[in-house]
């Protein structure tokens, strides 16, 4: 690890990032020094602009992968070398990212996605995220201890989710009974740090990328076309409690918002069924009017 690397790492640490965010900007640091075959303290703002241009224009690169390489190298001019002046020219407007609304599975779909998932800690770990809302980063960095089934509790504690912020979220009967099912064959309170859901060594945590290719690998077995990945299980989550009369506000406090006007997003994504009363036909809204 280079001298810079560390220091980098450093800043992060000291201010809280979250580990994701620097493995993000660690490497998208890593790919502009890779581009000039340079050290990136050696380059200068108008480098940075040009390498920028080249992963929309060359590289057909999306918006938010663009936005993640300039808030990268933004925080190394800034706050590791220090060249505030040259950051400035890396600061917003940065490209906007299209607000593409997600496509979520039917109850079926998930239900067939779940049964072609064999392995059951891979399985566990999404019926977990669909029943609780949680990210996969969330529900894979679960211990024993974050299940509260107290009786007049029943709820999933969050440790330091996005943002740093901690928070609960709901545990259903039917959650419940599935993680103790799972309990009696993997013993997760055995493992060296108590994780719910371990690696096959129990040293760790499951790993996120395992998850999300089994994910995958469900979705293709279970005959699913729909893109997305293990994210598409917290929108349902949120959409799915929506079309259950669950108000938005709790959905909020749930998934762990800041700000409800995010959570209103799903009100978009609710199937037309459930906005409209039952058994109300534009039609026979048409069957009294006098005839033309």
């Amino acid at each position: 690890m280079t001298p810079l690397r560390q220091r980098m790492l450093d800043a992060m640490t000291v201010r809280g990032l979250a580990e994701r965010t620097k493995d993000c900007y660690v490497e998208a640091v890593a790919r502009l020094a890779r581009h000039y075959h340079r050290s990136p303290d050696l380059l200068n703002p108008a480098e940075v602009e040009a390498y920028l241009l080249h992963l929309v224009k060359d590289r057909k690169l999306s918006y938010s992968s663009v936005n993640q390489a300039a808030s990268g190298s933004r925080f190394l001019f800034e706050t590791v070398l220090g060249r505030a002046s040259d950051a400035a020219h890396l600061r917003p407007p940065m490209a906007k990212v299209p607000q593409k609304q997600p496509e979520l599975l039917a109850r079926e779909e998930i239900a067939r996605l779940f049964a072609c998932c064999s392995h059951p800690v891979y399985r566990t770990t999404l019926q977990t995220i669909y029943a609780t809302g949680l990210r996969i980063s969330e529900a894979c960095a679960l211990r024993v201890d974050d299940i509260d089934s107290a009786p007049d509790r029943m709820c999933v504690r969050v440790n330091a989710g996005k943002g740093g912020a901690d928070r609960y979220s709901i545990l259903s009967p039917s959650l419940l009974a599935l993680l103790r099912q799972y309990s009696q064959t993997y013993a997760p309170q055995r493992t060296s740090g108590r994780w719910l859901f371990a690696n096959a060594n129990g040293t760790t945590c499951v790993n996120i990328e395992a998850v999300q290719r089994a994910y995958q690998a469900a979705r293709h077995c279970a005959g699913i076309v729909k893109l997305g990945g293990t994210h598409t299980l917290r929108h349902c989550f949120a959409t799915h409690l929506l079309e259950g009369g669950v108000d938005l506000y709790t959905i909020s406090r749930l998934l762990g918002h800041g700000h409800i006007s995010t959570t209103s997003r799903y009100l978009h994504l609710i199937s037309p069924q459930f906005r409209a009363p039952k058994d109300i036909d534009p039609l026979d809204l048409l069957a009294g009017l006098p005839k033309l």
